[in-house]
């Protein structure tokens, strides 16, 4: 969800962002779920997006090594990214994490920094609404929108691409 949710606001604002998306434990090639789906399409200002194009992919080195920062929603996927590959440690964050701590007016290199010496928390986490029904999908997809926004505004400008 918070892929496309990342490349709407970029392309609403005309940032130059370029997001991938991948878990941590996915069955590969999976389309996406019509719960997830259908969170996505409640979601005002996400606009018309190919949601049937959607496959689920397991990260992997290259993404790691393409990536400028890995959102996670839980502290488990940091551990997990962090541990599974070595480039990862200093730009693998969960996304609270990030909004909350976040250092404001500051390069966005500095923010990274400063938030990814931190210990992933469980506090921090955007509960994963697998196996719920629909008002929990729609429950993260809104919460994930307000953090997407949230992140787009802490990093400005300054975002990485």
């Amino acid at each position: 969800m918070l892929g496309y949710m990342l490349s709407a606001i970029a392309e609403e604002s005309g940032e130059q962002w370029s997001v991938r998306t991948a878990g941590t434990l996915v069955a590969e090639g999976s389309a996406m779920s019509s719960r997830t789906r259908a969170a996505l399409l409640g979601i005002d200002g996400l606009g018309e997006r190919r949601y049937g194009a959607h496959r689920s992919h397991q990260i992997n080195e290259d993404d790691v090594e393409w990536a400028d920062v890995i959102l996670a929603s839980e502290a488990d996927h940091v551990r997990y990214v962090r541990a599974q590959f070595d480039d990862a440690n200093s730009k693998t964050v969960q996304l609270v994490q990030f909004v909350r701590r976040a250092p404001i007016d500051v390069a966005f290199a500095d923010q990274l920094a400063a938030v990814s010496d931190l210990d992933p928390s469980p506090a921090f986490d955007v509960v994963d609404p697998a196996g719920g029904d629909q008002a929990v999908y729609d429950a993260c997809a809104s919460q994930l929108w307000d953090l997407a926004k949230a992140f787009a505004l802490l990093v400005g400008e300054d975002a990485p691409s």
